[in-house]
């Protein structure tokens, strides 16, 4: 999912959910933040102090992850979360829509409710838990289950999706072209390309066993969107059976469903600022408002409200130490994404029979 999704869906169901607008916001851009947190390593401060991040995302087109181990504590945790399904390692670590494994993960954000990082916490795990509808199928590992062939799509044109990946990877392409893609892109859903993220496509793909595997993505995020909002309105209540709670009530699901068809644009950017143009005028019952802008990265960011640093990386820039930073939203995020990825690996996953860091 895109942030569309991750920033304007989440932030839309946690209001409807009960979330204040400020609680909402938070989870909201901490869910989208996952993908955007990209800096990991030790950020040094001019008087000595000390704070270790972790990335929580690298580019999905990088296809030089896919010789990373360290993948492991970052695509399989934060991204496409193992359903413990089946005999070997690589059938175990796929990814399966809304599996034991991911709401176990929600009730473990539930029972956090109250602990400083507890909001940032949700969004992180709610990243993990909506993206499950987007990315079953598919694991984060480096697997031969990930490759797949001959994707057909009802209204969009594979072709121009390949000729993207023509001209990043250049030289590369030396075979079939979505043999070499799915060589080049061995975990996730690289060799997918963009449609498991895409909220109205109808797509279907050869999977590594040659077996057609047909895609509706509409119903599948509506569905995530719905559940979703269970989770935020289980955390405030701090009641860990959160499936068991009325989700969206049928009149928003319906508008919801209008908004994700029509908003077509291939940027995702674009097709956030139409939803939230949406919400601003009423399209969604029971909500009209104004969402905060979201800001990745440079000037009033997260960071750099932080820390005042505007780069990307550090550099060599050093931030001063302030008790500002300990109250940042920055260093909430980022501790939330150490407990998160914890409780998953050395937890969650151990607990279900799976060992993948």
């Amino acid at each position: 999912m895109n942030i569309d999704f991750h920033y304007g869906v989440i932030y839309v169901v946690a209001r409807l959910a009960g979330m204040t607008s400020v609680d909402a916001e938070i989870v909201a851009h901490a869910c989208q933040y996952v993908d955007d947190a990209t800096t990991d390593g030790v950020l040094v401060f001019q008087t000595g102090e000390t704070f270790e991040r972790f990335a929580s995302a690298h580019s999905m087109h990088d296809y030089q992850n896919a010789k990373n181990g360290l993948n492991r504590l970052v695509w399989a945790p934060f991204h496409f979360l193992p359903a413990g399904e089946g005999q070997t390692l690589e059938e175990r670590a796929v990814c399966r829509p809304d599996s034991e494994i991911a709401r176990e993960t929600v009730r473990y954000a539930i029972r956090n409710a109250g602990s400083e990082n507890a909001l940032h916490r949700l969004g992180v795990t709610l990243h993990t838990y909506i993206d499950t509808w987007a990315h079953q199928g598919f694991s984060g590992i480096a697997s031969d289950l990930n490759r797949v062939r001959d994707i057909e799509s009802v209204d969009m044109n594979p072709a121009r999706w390949v000729e993207r990946i023509r001209q990043f990877a250049g030289h590369l392409f030396t075979e079939a072209e979505t043999d070499i893609i799915s060589n080049v892109f061995p975990l996730g859903h690289g060799a997918a390309l963009h449609y498991p993220d895409l909220p109205w496509a109808e797509w279907s793909y050869l999977d590594s066993h040659g077996v057609r595997v047909y895609r509706n993505n509409l119903p599948e995020f509506l569905t995530a969107a719905d559940m979703a909002c269970r989770a935020v309105k289980g955390y405030l209540a701090g009641d860990e059976h959160f499936e068991q709670i009325n989700g969206l009530p049928d009149e928003v699901k319906r508008a919801l469903e209008l908004l994700l068809l029509t908003n077509r644009n291939n940027d995702p950017d674009a097709r956030l600022s139409s939803l939230l143009d949406s919400v601003v005028s009423g399209s969604i019952p029971g909500l009209q408002e104004r969402i905060p802008t979201y800001i990745p990265k440079g000037e009033g960011s997260w960071k750099h409200i932080g820390t005042g640093l505007l780069t990307d990386g550090d550099g060599d820039e050093k931030p001063v130490y302030t008790a500002l930073f300990e109250t940042s939203d920055y260093r909430h995020f980022h501790d939330a994404v150490k407990e998160h990825r914890f409780a998953v690996t050395q937890e969650i996953l151990p607990q279900a029979g799976l060992r993948i860091a």
